[in-house]
């Protein structure tokens, strides 16, 4: 094994196996195929090796390669003391009748992830209260949960949180366009399902009349062909229902499966409780990685990167198929947004090492019941099929390292909070459970939006 280049952390060998090892094996193989193999006109094991050899040579001395290149890895690997990021890249570049098998080997190793003292790092916990206004908003909400639509007992224009039936069609310069119509179509007054200014325009109407108006699609709007174009709708409105909204008592609360009001209560705020916990966990996760990522740079692997640059960029091209939405509405151009998305890829592959590496220098492990319970909760998505789901998972290594990666990773991050420095900081709800990139630009949203995604 002879070391052809080092650089970085790219390293390159050449590798050879003499001619004379290569035979010896092949004919180690034969004489085992010779004690049972059948040819005519030779007893059972007696047939001469000569022959054998024109009949399973070929394989053999396949097999024998084979073997002779894993073996060849192997002892490469583990003489030099490499921690391979990715499978090597193996090629034979010389083997003659008769001589030395010669193949090289091209590999990127793992880093060296700088030591992390995790008493020094400073993370903020933010906190906050559940106020019985909070209490109140949420049990409005379910008085909405359980609200219900029925006839109009007295005929009357259409108002904002009645149900309307209705039949439309929609058209862009007199041309009908793709979901621009439906029939008996089922609308929300007020919900802003639809798009901007469609529920309002119904308000004041009665229920038998035609009427037509124009509406604008947001200029953000999903479909890119549509974005930004004003559509002409004819409208039929066919029903009116009124809603009717339950009083929030015992009985409804009874009917929530509590005791009684104050159980319903207190069942909220127990439960908005657990939320803001959660949520200030996230933020200061969020803020973990942040620190992480700034704080300790190393050179990463190009091959994981650019394994999970694809991985991100197919995510995306999906989305975009679906939503018909293209560069030129992103704002940028192909090239910059790969750039970004490419920065993406290198941040979570160098989180994933830290990550990684602070877990295996403190004996993080995932217990077998943690990942069976997460199968558990994986294979009720899916009702019906859970059986499938469960073998699915037990037969695909790759699907169940999927599994356990998140659970790692939080016991590594529950690791870290454990040993920082931690203070709490008192905010009010709204700011805990507002999204920190509501106010960021587009591409920082997508930048953020896949940096701080739940697994780094």
């Amino acid at each position: 094994m002879t070391e052809v280049a080092a650089e970085g952390l790219k390293r390159a060998y050449k590798v050879v196996v003499p001619a004379g090892e290569i035979e010896g094996k092949v004919d180690a193989r034969m004489k085992t195929i010779a004690r049972t193999a059948r040819m005519p006109g030779f007893r059972p094991g007696k047939a001469p090796v000569t022959l054998l050899k024109k009949q399973y040579g070929r394989q053999v001395m396949g097999e024998i390669l084979e073997e002779a290149v894993k073996t060849g890895q192997e002892e490469a690997i583990s003489s030099n003391n490499l921690r391979p990021a990715l499978r090597p890249k193996v090629e034979v570049t010389s083997f003659p009748d008769g001589g030395d098998l010669e193949f090289s080997m091209d590999l990127e190793v793992l880093p060296e992830v700088p030591e992390i003292d995790l008493g020094a790092l400073s993370l903020t916990r933010p906190v906050a209260e559940v106020e019985e206004a909070q209490v109140e908003r949420s049990l409005e909400g379910l008085g909405r949960m359980r609200r219900h639509h029925h006839p109009l007992k007295e005929p009357r224009p259409a108002e904002t949180g009645d149900l309307a039936v209705v039949d439309f069609e929609g058209s862009i310069e007199g041309v009908p366009f793709e979901g621009g119509s439906a029939e008996d179509a089922r609308l929300d007054l007020g919900a802003g399902r639809m798009i901007p200014g469609f529920e309002e325009a119904i308000v004041g109407h009665s229920a038998g009349e035609t009427f037509s108006f124009d509406v604008t699609f947001p200029a953000d709007y999903a479909k890119a062909d549509l974005a930004g174009k004003t559509a002409a709708f004819a409208v039929t409105l066919k029903e009116l229902q009124a809603p009717h909204e339950p009083a929030v008592d015992d009985d409804f609360a009874k009917s929530m499966g509590t005791e009684n009001l104050d159980d319903l209560k207190a069942k909220i705020r127990g439960r908005l409780v657990e939320e803001y916990e959660k949520m200030g966990r996230a933020r200061m996760k969020r803020a973990l990685l942040d620190q992480l990522a700034d704080t300790y740079a190393f050179e990463v692997p190009a091959g994981m990167v650019e394994l999970e640059f694809q991985s991100i960029w197919t995510q995306l091209q999906q989305e975009m198929q679906r939503t018909g939405q293209d560069f030129a509405g992103m704002g940028q151009t192909e090239d910059e947004v790969r750039d970004e998305y490419r920065s993406i890829a290198e941040r979570r592959v160098r989180l994933g090492l830290i990550l990684s590496d602070i877990g295996t220098k403190n004996n993080v492990r995932v217990e077998p019941q943690e990942l069976q319970q997460a199968l558990i909760e994986q294979a009720r998505q899916y009702p019906g099929q859970e059986r499938q789901v469960l073998d699915y998972f037990r037969s695909n290594q790759a699907a169940l390292d999927g599994l356990r990666a998140p659970i790692f990773e939080d016991k590594v991050v529950d690791l870290v909070i454990d040993k920082a420095v931690v203070k709490e900081e008192k905010v009010s709800a709204d700011d805990l459970m507002k999204d920190p990139d509501e106010e960021a630009t587009p591409s920082d949203e997508a930048q953020e939006a896949a940096a701080h995604g739940e697994n780094a």
